[in-house]
């Protein structure tokens, strides 16, 4: 058996998170990733991210995206640089960048450059706002998209300022989404024998996340706004509850789940109340619902109601993000895996969620800029390149 990746190999001109996110998907699955940095700027941008480092150029947050990659330093101004790269490309199946949309034409990342050099080769090109179109050259982060694609206005409690969503989801989903189209394109190239460009946009994504939210309003012109306790449009109960010593967040999205925690509660004539037997019921009461059920709930600690709903209940407590990696079934899950450190020893980090039963997954840490120059570049790189780096 092998890691489903392998034998795939990918040039990734690539900064901070989107695009290295994608590709570390494609790194934890076998595939050969090579990041190409510029040494004269001390490496891709998220070596530069604090406030805490491993080292110089090694911050944790460039450990969070480059587990298990390969790094060679290239000037893709320069003429030599350029050189460099259509040779790596020879032996390359697709090259990837998140750059500006105006800027892989400008460095020759696209088809139209690298197609020449070799006729199945795959650019999958990741930016804010596409590479056609007024915005092209317009810089874009994670946070602009989830304000104009609306996610700020549905996210938090009414009447209160907008508010973002708590992580980059924006960026991971993104880039998530670029590493499908990648290896999809090359499925395809290896069919056909013919590559492509192959677009994602950080804009588009945010936008397609919208879903049925998107549906509702565009055929029936439903806008939907934010509801207390963060809880769902249309489906109750679905949302937070208080509890003695904190929150629980409840999601009875199928009527048997309403049943089954009316019971768990104590409360098994809720299940024939006018007021509460049916969604459509629920939903009118919302209001008088919450509080019935916060009188019940704060009854008592959130462990103790977690245990009783337990695989009959979807519920869930409410974690900060230390009490969420050191709960039990996150260890017990293995979702927190230890990597080799040159520095540290070991370090911790995020398993990959994509499990390969019966393989041991690759766990090497982010490399050092340049650290796989010679593998690579050989006799090609300068000495004034070398000691740019040294």
């Amino acid at each position: 058996m092998s890691l489903p990746l392998d034998g795939l190999r990918v040039l990734a001109v690539e900064q901070y998170g989107a695009g290295p996110f994608g590709t570390q998907h494609l790194a934890d699955l076998g595939a050969e990733v090579i990041k190409i940095e510029n040494a004269e700027h001390g490496g891709e941008v998220g070596r530069l991210v604090g406030p805490y480092f491993f080292g110089e150029g090694d911050s944790h947050f460039f450990q969070a995206f480059n587990r298990n990659k390969k790094s060679i330093t290239l000037n893709l101004k320069s003429e030599k640089g350029r050189g460099d790269l259509r040779r790596l490309v020879e032996g390359a199946d697709a090259v990837f960048n998140n750059l500006r949309g105006d800027l892989p034409a400008k460095l020759g990342l696209d088809y139209a450059a690298l197609g020449k050099v070799k006729k199945d080769i795959v650019c999958c090109h990741l930016s804010a706002y596409g590479r056609e179109g007024e915005r092209a050259d317009w810089p874009g982060y994670d946070y602009l998209m989830q304000a104009e694609a609306g996610y700020l206005s549905v996210t938090g409690e009414p009447g209160q300022p907008p508010s973002r969503f708590g992580l980059s989801i924006i960026d991971m989903m993104t880039g998530t989404m670029s590493a499908l189209a990648l290896v999809s394109a090359v499925l395809g190239a290896r069919k056909s024998g013919e590559g492509r460009d192959i677009d994602t946009s950080l804009y588009e994504v945010a936008m397609h996340n919208l879903s049925y939210l998107a549906t509702w309003y565009l055929n029936e012109g439903v806008n939907t706004g934010r509801h207390p306790r963060s809880a769902h449009p249309s489906l109750t109960p679905s949302q937070l509850y208080q509890t003695r010593d904190g929150w629980v967040f409840i999601m009875c999205n199928k009527e048997k789940f309403w049943g089954a925690l009316c019971d768990a509660i104590g409360k098994p004539g809720w299940k024939t109340d006018d007021r509460f037997g049916d969604f459509k019921s629920r939903l009118e009461n919302r209001d008088a619902l919450t509080l019935a059920l916060d009188e019940v709930l704060l009854q008592d600690d959130t462990e103790a109601w977690m245990k009783k709903f337990g695989g009959k209940v979807p519920a869930s407590p409410v974690h900060d993000i230390g009490s969420a990696l050191d709960a039990p079934f996150a260890q017990a899950r293995g979702t927190i895996v230890d990597v080799p450190h040159p520095s540290r020893g070991t370090i911790k980090t995020l398993a990959c969620p994509i499990r390969c039963p019966g393989e041991t997954p690759p766990l090497q840490p982010g490399p050092a800029l340049g650290a796989h120059n010679d593998e690579y570049l050989g006799s090609n790189l300068d000495k004034e390149e070398r000691e740019s780096i040294n």
